[in-house]
């Protein structure tokens, strides 16, 4: 039996979503481990991969489970105590057919900074950039809507089919002291939304102008490649076709 998991996580205290060789403390692979003590088997698979540092508040995961397993709320419970630092949100049975990466239609990250000296209850969880030109900033964001190739806004080294993703939404608000920038879109590539954030802000800050930019999200040539610092970064939510 299939089921759909939606979970939060803090990053700041994993080496990323993904399962490594080096180390046991990922998110995937604590989830298995309680699984495991529960005679569960089945490998998890998320609907991304998240870096080392990043958050999540909406991730979702689904895995199988043995047909005596019809409690559902109770395996939740159960796997809530058994996890630090992951938090299952809600559980839902699926059908097999269902796959959390390849059943996903959108997905949505959050980017959270300060312009002022961050605390030390916030130093794993918001980021800190100097004062910026907001308007800047937004005008620098919405050159990336729409249908693009990707290939010099990501980090080297991970493999997939195509660079080419579809940004639907991009834009920033601020509520009291805290700056937020979103993206929403059919995909990202390994640090993408970093190294947009990163880009937008140069602009905002005036330390890249505008025209650069779209000439990097054009293939034209590489200006930038710095990734904004991943505490401030959030996977806040995946989009299927039932939402």
């Amino acid at each position: 039996m299939r089921v759909k998991a939606v979970i939060s996580y803090d990053g700041s205290k994993f080496y990323g979503f993904q399962k490594q060789s080096t180390t046991t403390q990922t998110v995937t692979t604590q989830i298995e481990f309680a699984l495991k003590s529960l005679q569960i088997n089945s490998p998890i698979v998320g609907s991304g991969r998240t870096d080392r540092g990043v958050h999540a508040s909406s991730q979702v995961i689904h895995f199988d489970i043995p047909s005596y397993w019809d409690d559902i709320l109770k395996l939740k419970n159960i796997l809530n105590k058994k996890l630090r630092y992951i938090n299952i949100k809600s559980i839902s049975k699926v059908d097999d057919i269902f796959h959390a990466r390849f059943s996903a239609k959108r997905r949505i990250y959050r980017y959270i900074f300060k312009t002022k000296p961050v605390s030390v209850f916030e130093k794993d969880y918001i980021s800190y950039y100097r004062e910026f030109d907001r308007e800047k900033l937004q005008n620098a964001l919405v050159c990336f809507i729409g249908k693009h190739n990707f290939a010099f806004f990501h980090k080297q080294g991970s493999q997939t089919h195509t660079t080419i993703r579809e940004i639907y939404k991009a834009y920033y608000l601020r509520r009291g002291e805290y700056h937020y920038i979103y993206f929403e879109a059919n995909g990202f590539l390994r640090a993408q939304v970093r190294m947009m954030v990163d880009a937008c802000m140069r602009v905002a800050m005036d330390e890249l102008c505008i025209k650069k930019l779209k000439e990097q999200i054009s293939m034209q040539q590489v200006y930038t490649t710095n990734l904004a610092p991943s505490e401030g970064l959030y996977l806040a939510r995946i989009i299927y076709k039932a939402d």
